[in-house]
């Protein structure tokens, strides 16, 4: 890794992004197939991108915000050749307000390109040559891909219009209590980092639940999924990507955050006292 200021940072990482959305918008516009197939092709082309200058930076965590600017980028660009229905406004609202959410924690989090998320440094250190395709993959493509299947519904509700019913309002009410738990759990984790007492935070969300944040996470994208199957449940095969996401959560992001919290002293009792993801007393 170089050393780059934070100032500096930003302003790579921002290039990066507005020349990764650029490519991906021409390449949409280049291939003549179904709408969801050029935006996949799309997606692919500007991770990879976004990829190759993880590797002239020798830092993963270039591609740390894609996770949630892709979405806004995805919806806006949509939602600006088609007449929007209320779902659709409903959806894209809860996108940009959790993309936004989650940019701006990241952004608060960013330390500069000289440092490195330490589940990339782990990675690169038990699969030493392989590396590169587990970057690649792992840590570019497969998250990619899942949030791409989750922002599929919402496309879905921008280009085929549809009339809002109650369950519309219900999943957008459900999405934005999403978002709303992440921010909420995400503040009171920064409040705790910055006067650590205890080896685990046990104050307001996280005094029950290990993962409050990863909770709002997924309940977001179910709440998109749903609001399109509640206006036309025959497109009930493009909300597979809530799903992929929960098993994201539930067989990696926790696991591997859970064994490195293993290793502190009393993570046993700290576990048996609380759940997984719900903030309910155990």
């Amino acid at each position: 890794m170089y050393n780059i200021n934070r100032p500096l940072s930003f302003f790579i990482v921002f290039m990066v992004y507005a020349l990764a959305s650029a490519v991906g918008i021409v390449i949409y516009f280049f291939f003549p197939f179904h709408f969801a197939i050029n935006l996949l092709i799309a997606d692919i082309v500007a991770t990879v991108f976004t990829f190759i200058f993880s590797l002239i930076f020798k830092n993963a965590s270039v591609y740390d915000p894609y996770w949630s600017v892709q979405p806004i980028v995805i919806l806006v660009a949509f939602a600006f050749y088609h007449t929007l229905s209320t779902p659709a406004i409903l959806a894209l609202i809860a996108v940009c307000i959790w993309g936004a959410r989650l940019t701006a924690n990241w952004a608060y989090t960013f330390k500069g390109l000289n440092h490195q998320d330490w589940r990339y440094t782990m990675l690169k250190e038990k699969t030493g040559k392989w590396y590169f395709i587990i970057n690649l993959v792992g840590i570019h493509l497969v998250p990619t891909l899942i949030v791409y299947a989750c922002t599929l519904p919402a496309v879905y509700l921008i280009i085929y219009p549809a009339q809002a019913n109650a369950g519309s309002y219900i999943f957008f009410t459900l999405s934005c209590f999403a978002f709303t738990l992440q921010g909420i759990s995400d503040i009171q984790m920064h409040a705790y980092r910055l006067n650590r007492t205890t080896p685990f935070i046990r104050t307001g969300l996280w005094k029950y639940s290990r993962h409050p944040n990863y909770l709002g996470e997924i309940l977001m994208w179910w709440g998109i999924s749903l609001s399109l199957l509640v206006v036309n449940i025959s497109l009930w095969y493009v909300c597979f990507g809530a799903l992929l996401n929960t098993l994201l959560f539930l067989f990696v992001s926790i696991p591997m955050a859970d064994n490195r919290q293993s290793s502190k002293e009393g993570f046993a009792e700290y576990k048996s006292q609380t759940r997984m993801l719900l903030p309910i007393k155990k």
